[in-house]
């Protein structure tokens, strides 16, 4: 019988050489299987990665090209209810009492009532920082009702609504800044006072003036 030798030497290989080389030869064999299935492994990742890249970028384009195209909501053109303004609302205002001492404070009833013929009616911010009332001493403006900033209070006004609020003078004379506590601000000598409500930003929609005394 013929026996198996090495290529490179002719000599015969032993039965222990024969496993050995068949271990190596498995070993070789797994080692490259793991690196192919590194390799593709890593491929894929890298794919999934510029996938992921290029989607956030096209998602990142998409949103700035949306917020281009599309304008910034205003109250009209989210509801289709028009401001409220003199042509459909009319306020009115009434003082607590006709006179008050030095010191005192007043308060005043506020109306603010839908006036116009509209089926959607309108729409008006009835805070104190927008529905404004205005004491005054001839042209000398003496206090202002939204010198200090307050939370929107947004209405929505149809036939037959009005929205009566109460605004309380403190006697003071108001400044360019606001001052929580009006306490500390100066009182206002005696002598006749007119006060009106206002609508901020639609001149034309006033209350008449009312007078008040300060005894």
């Amino acid at each position: 019988m013929a026996q198996k030798t090495s290529s490179k030497s002719g000599k015969k290989r032993s039965k222990k050489q024969q496993a050995i080389f068949r271990r190596r030869r498995i070993v070789v064999g797994i080692a490259a299987i793991v690196l192919i299935s590194f390799l593709v492994f890593c491929l894929y990742s890298l794919s999934r990665g510029i996938v992921a890249v290029n989607r956030e970028i096209h998602h990142a384009d998409v949103y700035a090209i949306s917020r281009k195209e599309v304008p910034s909501p205003t109250k009209e053109k989210k509801s289709g209810v028009p401001d409220c303004d003199a042509s459909n609302v009319a306020l009115s205002l009434t003082p607590a009492a006709s006179s008050f001492g030095v010191g005192d404070s007043m308060d005043f009833t506020t109306d603010v009532k839908y006036d116009g013929s509209s089926k959607v009616g309108c729409l008006v911010d009835v805070s104190a920082s927008s529905v404004v009332l205005t004491i005054k001493s001839g042209d000398d403006v003496v206090w202002k009702s939204n010198v200090c900033p307050v939370d929107t209070d947004y209405r929505l006004l149809a036939k037959g609504d009005e929205v009566k609020q109460t605004i309380i003078w403190p006697g003071t004379r108001t400044g360019s800044e606001c001052v929580e506590d009006q306490s500390t601000l100066p009182k206002v000598d005696r002598g006749v006072y007119s006060a009106q409500l206002s609508i901020e930003g639609h001149p034309k929609a006033k209350s008449d003036p009312v007078g008040v005394t300060i005894e």
